[in-house]
């Protein structure tokens, strides 16, 4: 209980002071994996909860699905339709070149780790986490095409990655019965297709349900909240007994749903700030644990590693994804930079501690450094890089009206700020504007 304690009063703590502290550019998993460094084994030792606890895995597994799901109703699928070109070459080119470049690099830094461990290190660190650069894909002064495809690249890949990540971790531990090339694309269709048919299954039928419930007023106002958070974890718990992916069942549940419910604004603001909550519990966790289980057994070639991880692994892969489209060089380089890692991460990470690989140690060393990286370069950096880029764009877009930037994209607000009225609004069964 001491544990539990340690980190309500964390959060509260943050809670209260939130508001300026963010002004100032300092963001929550900032100031959770700090706090939790601080009260974690390393140091006062009030979280005593192991690294490759169940519970901290299916903890951090469901904040992911609450947030992949929330961010995804937000997204407008008949517009998003007429706009998939950036997040199309994000996902199906700069994705795949992510985890050869990382792969590559692997090579390089550690040239005595087995190969299959090398990709799987890779691939671990190739999916994306949009609410470590939340600033990013909700300052309206970003341009809405940037975001979009930031947002919809966040949403996607780290469940796209999930079937690499599985053959990965067979070949890691030699479990592997057919042949690379026919593993991988069972595995990709196994994980896609159930976690698409998963998610847009309880999509489909729970936003429908939620619309003609409100058509009849059947539904009490407190529920109204309640039900898509329960969709969002059916969508996850039919993915995995189907054998499919949970986290691309979370988005694809997400977007249809939206559009079943009638797009009903705030309808799934619960299920994120839910989401969020588990996101702070996970964060204070990592800085708790898995800071502190690392940092004896780190060595120059994980720094070296982490540091390339999210410099030229990352952003080289997106410039060559982004070519021929039109788009200029710091556009490119911006969309590079916030490639930030999270959630995601820590995830397959604790999956690699539960099933074990040989060279465990090192490869959760490398994640955990390079995840605490991010979190601290990337939130530090997003407000400066944010307001240098608009400058930017301003005069550029002034210059060149049709640039491509400038194109027109259907991106709806998000992680916005809950306010009295919003409550006020919930209570009564209307939706939040």
């Amino acid at each position: 209980m001491v544990a539990l304690a340690t980190i309500m009063v964390i959060i509260v703590v943050w809670g209260a002071f939130s508001r300026p502290l963010d002004r100032r550019g300092i963001t929550s998993a900032m100031v959770f994996v700090a706090a939790g460094f601080v009260v974690g084994a390393s140091a006062l030792g009030l979280l005593d909860v192991s690294v490759g606890s169940t519970v901290a895995e299916r903890v951090t597994e469901v904040a992911l699905v609450l947030l992949l799901f929330s961010d995804a109703t937000r997204l407008h699928l008949r517009a998003l339709r007429h706009e998939l070109g950036w997040p199309s070459r994000l996902l199906l080119i700069g994705l795949p070149l992510t985890m050869l470049a990382g792969a590559g690099v692997g090579v390089l830094v550690f040239p005595g780790m087995a190969l299959a461990s090398v990709f799987l290190l890779s691939i671990m660190l190739a999916s994306t986490d949009a609410a470590l650069g939340q600033k990013v894909v909700t300052d309206a002064s970003v341009p809405a095409r940037v975001r979009q495809a930031l947002d919809v690249e966040s949403g996607l890949n780290d469940g796209l990655a999930v079937p690499f990540f599985l053959v990965a971790l067979d070949l890691a531990n030699a479990e592997l019965t057919t042949g690379i090339s026919w593993a991988v694309v069972s595995n990709a269709a196994a994980q896609i297709g159930w976690g698409l048919a998963a998610g847009v299954t309880a999509g489909l039928l729970g936003g429908l349900l939620l619309r003609v419930a409100e058509r009849h007023g059947w539904i009490g106002s407190e529920w109204r909240q309640i039900v898509p958070l329960a969709i969002a974890l059916l969508a996850y718990a039919l993915a995995l007994t189907l054998g499919g992916s949970g986290f691309i069942a979370a988005f694809a549940g997400g977007l249809v749903f939206g559009r079943a419910s009638g797009e009903h604004s705030g309808v799934a603001l619960f299920t994120e700030e839910m989401g969020g909550f588990l996101a702070a519990v996970t964060w204070i966790g990592f800085g708790a644990l898995a800071l502190g289980w690392v940092i004896p057994h780190i060595t120059w070639q994980v720094v070296l590693y982490a540091a390339l991880s999210l410099t030229i692994v990352r952003m080289l892969p997106v410039a060559i994804a982004m070519a021929g489209m039109g788009v200029r060089r710091p556009t490119v380089a911006f969309i590079g930079w916030f490639g930030p890692r999270g959630l995601a991460s820590v995830v397959f990470a604790l999956l690699v501690v539960e099933r074990g690989v040989p060279e465990e140690q090192t490869l959760l060393t490398a994640v955990v450094v390079t995840v605490a990286l991010s979190v601290l370069l990337h939130g530090l950096t997003s407000a400066p890089l944010v307001s240098a880029y608009q400058r930017w764009y301003e005069s550029h877009a002034k210059a060149h009206p049709t640039a491509a930037e400038a194109a027109p994209a259907t991106m709806p607000p998000r992680r916005r700020q809950f306010t009295a009225s919003d409550a006020e609004r919930l209570q009564r069964g209307q939706d939040v504007e």
